[in-house]
């Protein structure tokens, strides 16, 4: 089918050449009609192909670089990647939750989503709506949710609008498609999800929707997929508490998931707005405001390609922390390092399996990472693994396969070196309270020394910092869940860590993290005391 111009230089992007390609592209088409209804049947299941391959957007900030406002809409990987996670949700009638950094054309890409799928299919009604009407729909503005979509619309070529015209088709929060009989309607405020049914509802910005819980039963009955799409305002409202329920799909959509942003984006956005804002509507921090915060985001952001950026060459043992998740809503999840690099991270669900099941899915990624030594979280579910990790070891001993040597993670046990000096003139026994909170502060600590090296410059030991790879799978993700461990002191002094709160869903990835980290006792130093190493 129709190929976008590769590579694309997204921080140079030469749009003449794309709008000649989609020029000679239509010409092919008009010459032969034949070819029109197997494509828009094409596009019915390709759709982030038809925005990208027809789209047009505008944003007047182009003026100021030299282009126009106006310009061809190509979505970028995580955008692709987007209109599929909420196509997927739509054909499985579930809700989802987008949680995105500021600007990364999230609003656009949803709204020309919701456009295509009422020129495309029959009878749809999909529903969008924001804290206020004027956000919504508002005559001639430009950041309004409508004007997207019609913007949208007007610049499809006549063959693919459906009939759709601006003076026909277009009412206040209002679109109808005369093709399909399909509607695009809008709703605000308390009345949202009052309007009747939708086929697909995109709640956008719904982190800052006022008196939310009045909503949520309306629009439960309003569709069977709502989509809460917002940038992050902490967790004192639905949105954050919905995020970390565990009870709905989670996409994150970071700014380094925008390939027009880089470090020098992001140190100018610093520089610019208060430290808060940075942490939430940028970093995807729940807990930027709250006392406590284990981990900053900025130290986390600073991590990201630490080694690229003090040209460190990690060395040491690659060691991997296994999180075990049972059979409900969290997942397992398994974080691989090479000395002070982080450079593998995976999850995945415990349903329709076991955790015989997980321990070998967990051996075979550390084949395939190069990674010999795994610890796992033995509290609670992992304490199974022990039997299940002899068992599969076993197996691949008989057919001449290295071990994987397994060490249990007990974070409930005492702190290990009890007498010794994490934090100066505080012995472990006497500030953690148990080799959880031990551990985590250990991570803690990597991180700001990390930040210290970077940002400030102050001399280091690379065995004492982190890195995260960029190209780590689910690093967005990983960053979101880091920034939200919180930590205080109990009555007896000692630091206990809050993972995100009662009854919310556990940070699997950052559990992971921090298990592969942990500065207790590992698979190296207990496997050479048993005398069980190769």
């Amino acid at each position: 089918m129709i190929a976008l111009a590769t590579p694309f230089d997204w921080k140079r992007p030469d749009y003449a050449a794309v709008l000649a390609q989609r020029v000679e592209r239509l010409a092919r088409i008009r010459a032969n009609p034949a070819t029109l209804p197997p494509l828009k049947l094409y596009y019915r299941d390709h759709i982030a192909r038809l925005i990208s391959d027809w789209g047009l957007s505008s944003d007047p900030r182009n003026i100021e670089r030299g282009l126009p406002a106006t310009v061809p809409l190509i979505l970028f990987p995580k955008q692709v990647e987007m209109v599929n996670w909420i196509l997927e949700r739509w054909r499985l009638q579930q809700p989802g939750l987008i949680e995105k950094s500021r600007d990364v054309g999230a609003s656009v890409v949803t709204m020309a989503l919701a456009c295509s799928l009422c020129l495309l299919y029959p009878g749809i009604t999909v529903g969008v709506g924001s804290r206020k009407e004027a956000l919504v729909d508002n005559a001639g503005d430009p950041g309004t949710l409508f004007f997207k979509a019609r913007q949208f619309l007007q610049g499809l070529p006549p063959e693919f609008r459906g009939g759709w015209d601006v003076n026909k088709h277009s009412a206040h929060m209002r679109l109808t498609f005369p093709q399909t009989g399909s509607a695009l309607v809008g709703e605000a405020g308390d009345q949202i999800g009052r309007g009747g049914r939708s086929s697909l509802f995109i709640l956008d910005e719904s982190g800052f929707v006022d008196r939310a819980e009045l909503i949520e039963a309306s629009l439960s009955a309003n569709t069977n997929c709502r989509i809460d799409c917002s940038s992050v305002n902490g967790m004192n409202n639905v949105f954050g508490q919905k995020r970390w329920s565990g009870r709905v799909p989670v996409f994150t959509f970071g700014w380094r998931d925008d390939p027009r942003k880089d470090d020098q984006w992001y140190a100018k956005k610093c520089s610019e707005l208060d430290p808060v804002t940075v942490a939430s509507e940028i970093d995807l921090s729940y807990s930027a405001s709250l006392e406590g915060q284990l981990i900053p985001a900025a130290w986390i952001e600073a991590a990201v390609g630490a080694h690229l950026k003090l040209r460190i060459e990690p060395t040491g043992t690659r060691r991997a922390g296994l999180d075990v998740a049972d059979q409900g809503r969290d997942l397992n999840a398994f974080a691989g390092r090479h000395g002070c690099l982080l450079y593998a991270l995976e999850q995945w669900s415990g349903k329709s399996g076991d955790i015989f099941g997980s321990v070998v899915k967990a051996f075979d990624l550390c084949d395939q990472h190069g990674i010999e030594y795994l610890d796992y979280d033995s509290d609670g579910l992992g304490s199974g693994v022990r039997g299940d990790a002899r068992v599969a070891n076993e197996r691949r001993a008989a057919r001449q396969g290295r071990p994987i040597y397994d060490t249990p993670f007990r974070g409930s046990a005492s702190p290990s070196d009890p007498d010794g000096e994490m934090v100066r003139e505080r012995k472990n026994k006497d500030f953690f309270s148990n080799m959880k909170s031990m551990s985590w502060w250990h991570l803690r600590t990597r991180f700001q020394q990390t930040y210290r090296a970077i940002v400030e410059g102050l001399p280091y030991d690379a065995d004492n910092l982190i890195s995260l790879a960029p190209d780590l799978s689910h690093l967005s993700a990983l960053k979101v869940e880091l920034s939200q461990v919180t930590y205080k002191l109990n009555t007896a002094g000692k630091v206990v860590i809050d993972k995100i709160g009662d009854g919310m869903r556990s940070p699997n990835l950052a559990d992971a993290t921090m298990i592969a980290f942990n500065p207790g006792p590992h698979a190296v130093e207990i496997w050479a005391m048993l005398g069980r190493l190769p």
